[in-house]
């Protein structure tokens, strides 16, 4: 049964952190379910986020909420199992808006890293602010 698996990520990375304060702004506040709290990256482009899982899962949706005016265009998401190749699995383009969006993931692989690459922003310099993030999916253990 699909579920949310963003939190059970063993190990999350981000690309730049706002300024690098992470009390403020780190990549744990995607993962937290505060309205309040979010990741700031800094400003440049690509950003991306990484997570990886103890693990393999089988994905099917990945739910994200932006903050309007710092939302990623062009973007898309790869995938791999162990140290294997990254794999893209789809490109998806979120409307620049505050409310949570969803996007199908039409894949029957599994993977225990995952990476969602922001090539661009809305942003003039580039810059993304994530509220929520989440996989929705199945972990075989």
């Amino acid at each position: 049964m699909a579920a949310s698996i963003g939190k059970h990520a063993s190990k999350i990375k981000v690309s730049s952190t706002l300024n690098r304060d992470v009390k403020q702004f780190g990549k744990k506040y995607m993962f937290d379910d505060d309205e309040e709290t979010c990741w700031n990256s800094d400003q440049g482009s690509p950003q991306w986020v990484v997570m990886e899982f103890p693990h393999q899962i089988r994905l099917q949706e990945l739910m994200i909420q932006f903050q309007g005016g710092f939302v990623g265009k062009e973007c898309w998401i790869e995938g791999c199992h162990d140290d294997e190749t990254m794999t893209k699995i789809l490109d998806f383009y979120p409307e620049d808006v505050n409310s949570l969006q969803s996007f199908h993931l039409p894949t029957d692989q599994l993977f225990t890293k995952v990476k969602i690459i922001f090539n661009s922003s809305t942003d003039f310099y580039g810059r993304i602010t994530i509220y929520k993030l989440d996989l929705i999916g199945t972990q075989i253990t």
